[in-house]
């Protein structure tokens, strides 16, 4: 089996945004600032929390990270917007309450929205670009390839429909309450599943030598899991995300690279 390692990819990757940030900070005097708002408990979200702000000490980004209720979110977007010190801003998901995700992202200024959810986002949202990343990385081209997104959710599923049509490619779509799942697996030479079902793809439903990038993120018995199940990785034939260190060290790059393009447009803006 063949691993598609993230965390392989993701050291040349931090070295780069590392140089970058002592660019903007000795050249432009600027200091990129991430600011997280978290409105409800999760053992994922605190556990993506964490990756978050390691990777920003390492990289020199300073991360704030603000918990507030849902209801005092409005408020706080409002003040992080005029904050001018303030470079991106991402509101943690799930909300307590999914219904209101559409109006908070929405708030968020769009030259601050790094985690390109809102209507009018001036970047891409960093799941989707993590995964083309980590296919480029291993020289996986997708045109002439059967591909099919299983799961399409805001954050990784639409927008990464979006890129790839852009980019030339029509991939297949199914979602998790979809039944022509395991007829459409078989035929796809690239799976990229993003449900947050666990299990939801196995080793029987995948063709010979299929790829298979695992977005899913889900919490069970107290551990976090993807969409694959344990007898996918029995296949030598594979090329798959490994559990731990596929897509996601590779999202939280893509994140603070969005971060740093909004501190390069504010120290551009300070010129004129």
């Amino acid at each position: 089996m063949r691993s598609l390692n993230g965390h392989d990819l993701m050291e040349f990757i931090k070295e780069r945004q590392a140089h970058q940030v002592r660019g903007l900070r000795q050249a432009a005097g600027v200091m990129p600032k991430l600011a997280i708002i978290v409105t409800v408990e999760n053992p994922v979200i605190e556990l993506y929390m964490r990756l978050k702000q390691e990777y920003g000490s390492d990289i020199l980004v300073e991360v704030e990270v603000h918990r507030v209720s849902q209801d005092e979110a409005p408020e706080l977007i409002t003040k992080l917007n005029a904050n001018d010190s303030v470079h991106g801003i991402i509101i943690q998901l799930p909300l307590a309450d999914p219904a209101r995700t559409t109006e908070l992202t929405a708030m968020v200024a769009p030259g601050k929205d790094v985690d390109g959810l809102g209507p009018k986002a001036q970047f891409d949202p960093a799941t989707p670009v993590a995964i083309l990343w980590l296919l480029a990385g291993y020289n996986i081209d997708l045109r002439d390839k059967t591909v099919l997104l299983v799961g399409y959710g805001t954050l990784v599923g639409a927008p990464l429909e979006r890129i790839l049509l852009a980019s030339g490619i029509t991939p297949q779509v199914s979602t998790k309450e979809s039944d022509d799942l395991a007829a459409l697996c078989p035929e796809a030479d690239v799976i990229i599943s993003a449900t947050g079902v666990p299990g939801i793809i196995t080793a029987a439903m995948l063709k010979d030598k299929a790829v298979v990038v695992d977005a899913g993120v889900a919490s069970e018995h107290g551990k976090t899991v993807g969409d694959l199940a344990p007898d996918v990785y029995t296949r030598d034939d594979l090329t798959v995300t490994p559990p731990r260190g596929g897509v996601g060290p590779l999202t939280v790059c893509a994140l603070f690279d969005n971060v740093l393009l909004a501190a390069r447009r504010v120290a551009e803006q300070s010129k004129t």
